[in-house]
């Protein structure tokens, strides 16, 4: 069996398939979930649903667990390919389920593989996730024999989506990137009466036109295209497993995940006024500061998935996001990460409003700032870099504050700083604001002063 430990990180599993784990490693996980289950519930066959994206290794490693969920008593709910927010939906929607895991690689290149893992109805991280790691190594396996039976939970979904939008009109481009998203899209979009253009629909693991990561503005080159030919108000674009959106504006204007925060976080204060809306450390000083101006409570929480999940849910909020474009309703809907719902409340706004997102976005001060910038590292290098810039910034100055919440943030009174390691890839991530350029290039410089001797 191969297992590199370093595929265990903080809100998922994740790494090379046939690298970093192997097919015998799917089948332990699968029998070490159905111990880590037994153990929370006293269930001796727990109900557990599993789903799979469209990489090429996926309908393989998910099989793997199927025999590992089978080995130790438990009963699998077939999903077939499906988004990992159809994964989540179907621990609400069928009853009596325990948990599941959706086999995927997310938006990581095509020879990644992972797993998102339900317990019950949210996904587990940190220590959770380092648990199924030690029964594992433990070898604490149920010896039993589970059984099996496929659903069919495209249904169900699109029809409670159709029952909360109703008829939405609106001229909508979308961009599948040959994801998971193609399995349902056009079903989903077109059953609350949109027409979308759809680009590159089919799922296919190779990933042929562009890497499935919306949030990156040169994977949307074609999207932008057909957004400015058909003259439509919105292009709207989804990872691997449909749980990270991207945004275009009818100008074909790239919308950073903050300010799809901002846009929405505006609508839900409307109707909720004084709410808290959380966003992740890597969102723009200005959201927070939009936020509270629009009468909302603003909370800075640490980057994941999982973790804002958790937060949103701790809150109370109904609403938080993340700069990556995971952005999660739990006003209306769960409290998770659903770009195909996201997608939907983008264009529900847009169509009551009748407005164009640079309009609803007008009060947004302008700013100077980097996107996400995602440096290639290694494992080790990307944890030391931001040790080190801990050990320049952290002592208390007049100058800056400093946030250790998620990596390193430092503010300044004309911007800000942020460092961190990704919890998913070997890379060192970095993002830089001011509200002047010059301001930008001194604060950039005295972060890349220390972290480029250091690459």
């Amino acid at each position: 069996m191969k297992m590199n430990s370093v595929i265990f990180r903080e809100y998922d599993i994740r790494g090379v398939y046939n690298s970093d784990f192997d097919l015998e490693f799917a089948k332990q996980l699968g029998r070490a979930f159905v111990t880590y289950v037994r153990a929370k519930t006293g269930q001796d066959r727990p109900r557990l649903t599993l789903g799979y994206d469209a990489r090429l290794s996926s309908p393989d490693v998910a099989a793997a667990i199927a025999e590992g969920f089978k080995a130790s008593g438990a009963h699998v709910i077939h999903l077939g390919m499906v988004t990992s927010p159809i994964s989540y939906f179907s621990t609400f929607a069928i009853d009596s389920v325990a948990g599941g895991i959706m086999v995927t690689g997310s938006h990581n290149p095509p020879e990644y593989n992972g797993f998102k893992i339900s317990y019950g109805k949210t996904t587990i991280h940190g220590e959770e996730i380092k648990t199924l790691e030690k029964i594992i190594l433990a070898k604490d396996f149920v010896d039993d024999k589970g059984s099996e039976e496929k659903i069919d939970i495209l249904t169900p979904y699109v029809e409670r989506y159709k029952k909360e939008f109703g008829q939405l009109s609106l001229p909508v481009v979308i961009d599948c990137g040959n994801g998971a998203a193609g399995a349902i899209a056009r079903r989903m979009y077109e059953a609350v009466g949109l027409k979308p253009t759809i680009l590159f629909e089919k799922p296919d693991g190779n990933f042929p036109n562009h890497h499935p990561d919306p949030t990156v503005e040169k994977n949307l080159v074609d999207l932008k295209a057909e957004v400015l030919r058909s003259g439509a108000k919105v292009g709207i674009g989804f990872d691997g497993d449909a749980d990270r959106i991207g945004l275009l504006d009818h100008t074909g204007r790239f919308i950073l995940g903050d300010e799809i925060m901002a846009l929405i976080a505006q609508a839900i204060l409307k109707e909720k006024p004084g709410s808290k809306i959380i966003g992740d450390v890597k969102c723009s000083d200005r959201l927070y500061d939009f936020i509270r101006q629009q009468g909302g409570e603003a909370i800075m929480w640490k980057t994941g998935h999982s973790l804002i999940k958790e937060k949103v849910k701790s809150e109370k909020a109904p609403f938080g996001g993340e700069l990556s474009g995971h952005v999660f309703f739990a006003d209306r809907n769960y409290g998770y990460d659903d770009a195909l719902y996201a997608g939907l409340r983008v264009i529900e706004i847009l169509a009551k409003t009748g407005k164009t997102i640079p309009e609803l976005l007008a009060g947004l001060p302008p700013s100077f700032n980097t996107p996400e910038i995602r440096i290639d590292t290694t494992e080790e290098k990307k944890h030391s870099i931001v040790a080190r810039l801990k050990e320049k910034f952290a002592k208390p100055s007049q100058d800056y504050s400093t946030n250790l919440i998620d990596g390193i943030r430092v503010s300044y009174p004309d911007g800000w700083a942020l460092a961190r390691a990704s919890n998913t890839q070997p890379v060192l991530v970095l993002r830089f604001e001011s509200v002047t350029q010059a301001g930008l290039d001194r604060i950039q410089k005295s972060f890349e002063d220390v972290v480029n001797p250091l690459l």
